[in-house]
């Protein structure tokens, strides 16, 4: 088989998967027809009569205009954690808006220095539909951010979301699917799972893998990728934990917290595109330090 006969095996392959989980969402009244369609990237003709074959085969009838349960909460809240990313920010909650998914958006602005606080404030803050910003008076890190966006958040799934351009928003109905499906309480996007990735830092690769190892000898669990940032938790599940890391240590206390409680923990395989430390990566070996104080703290203990 030749390179283009792979890649049009591999473009059929994700076609097949958005449409299934767009018809998915949409059965369960999670998605308008409208954003069904988006989400399969068909029009909605297309994608109305894609529904109709498939549940005529499936032997049923087709949803037919259906739209979503109306909550007096959005279905997701998106948490974003930000620290001068005044050059990536805007792009990122372009693409983050765009995932046609009832949403809000809590972005918890860490005491940027680099112009990211004014760009929040200017062009952000009361001007977006949707989004709200909360201002942190003094930077404390990550899992503080995190915290506060927790406490603050609405919806009945909560998902983090880093605020860089690593992770792919358009990945969100994988990640919410074993919780929608009722099979998760927690879902983890792993890196490791064969997802297509940037080749960037094999020792960084090697100390993920490392931490992620040594946290599941201490929870439990088989995950691949203890470190992601894509975590997703029901609103319920998350707001019970009492987390008390104010940088990175938030990964393996979150991890070992939610082991230790019995939740329901998935894994989905998702993309990564890692930036260089010249392109603004922030998390270097004394974190990795931290990360393996906290693994162990936290395994033996709250």
């Amino acid at each position: 088989m030749d390179v283009l006969s792979i890649q049009q095996a591999e473009n059929d392959q994700a076609a097949r998967l958005r449409f299934a989980l767009a018809a998915d969402m949409y059965a369960r009244r999670v998605l308008s027809l409208d954003d069904a369609a988006a989400l399969a990237e068909q029009s909605r003709a297309a994608f109305e009569k894609s529904v109709a074959d498939r549940f005529s085969a499936l032997g049923g009838d087709a949803p037919v205009n259906r739209q979503p349960e109306q909550t007096k909460a959005p279905l997701l809240s998106v948490v974003i954690p930000v620290f001068n990313e005044v050059h990536t920010f805007l792009q990122l909650l372009d693409a983050v808006r765009a995932v046609p998914i009832h949403k809000e958006i809590v972005i918890v602005d860490d005491c940027s220095t680099d112009g990211t606080r004014q760009m929040l404030q200017e062009q952000v803050d009361g001007k977006v539909p949707g989004v709200r910003v909360l201002y942190q008076e003094v930077n404390q890190g990550k899992g503080a951010a995190l915290r506060r966006g927790f406490e603050e958040a609405k919806g009945d799934i909560v998902l983090v979301q880093d605020a860089d351009l690593e992770y792919d928003p358009r990945e969100y109905p994988v990640l919410l699917e074993p919780l929608l499906a009722g099979k998760a309480d927690v879902v983890y996007g792993s890196r490791f799972q064969g997802g297509p990735h940037r080749v960037l830092y094999f020792w960084h690769s090697v100390g993920n893998r490392f931490l992620t190892m040594l946290s599941n000898m201490f929870t439990d669990l088989n995950l691949t990728d203890m470190e992601t940032c894509y975590k997703v938790f029901k609103r319920e599940v998350i707001q019970a934990v009492p987390l008390k890391q104010d940088r990175f240590g938030f990964e393996p206390e979150v991890t070992a917290k939610i082991a230790r409680r019995g939740w329901k923990v998935f894994e989905v395989p998702i993309s990564y595109s890692g930036r260089s430390y010249a392109e603004g990566k922030k998390i270097g070996w004394k974190d990795g330090v931290q990360a393996i104080f906290c693994i162990v703290r936290y395994g033996l203990r709250d």
